[in-house]
């Protein structure tokens, strides 16, 4: 079988995409996002719903700020996260769809 060059990931690519995987791979984050999938959230909020720390709840959110999956915007002395952008949720939602239709 000849393998065509379009048929493998660039390097980079993979790796980029193994990791945003890597990342949604975790219940606590997933939680997160189902939240998120509603609104914006703010971290007291998420905490409150998901009845656990400050500070775990930041970690999380950290994680998922890192791979451009949520964004943040103060208001005062408060953060509120929300999805980054469109396609983040609608990989969440297809993901969630697959699971529930098989």
């Amino acid at each position: 079988m000849e393998i065509k060059n379009y048929d493998v990931l660039d390097q980079k690519i993979a790796l980029k995409l193994s990791g945003i995987f890597k990342v949604l791979s975790d219940p606590t984050r997933i939680n997160i996002l189902n939240i998120l999938k509603h609104g914006e959230n703010s971290v007291t909020e998420i905490e409150l719903k998901l009845n656990m720390t400050h500070s775990a709840i930041s970690h999380q959110l950290r994680i998922l700020k890192d791979k451009n999956l949520v964004k943040f915007k103060k208001r005062g002395k408060e953060v509120f996260y929300a999805f980054a952008d469109h396609h983040v949720l609608s990989i969440y939602n297809q993901a969630l769809e697959h699971i529930q239709h098989t």
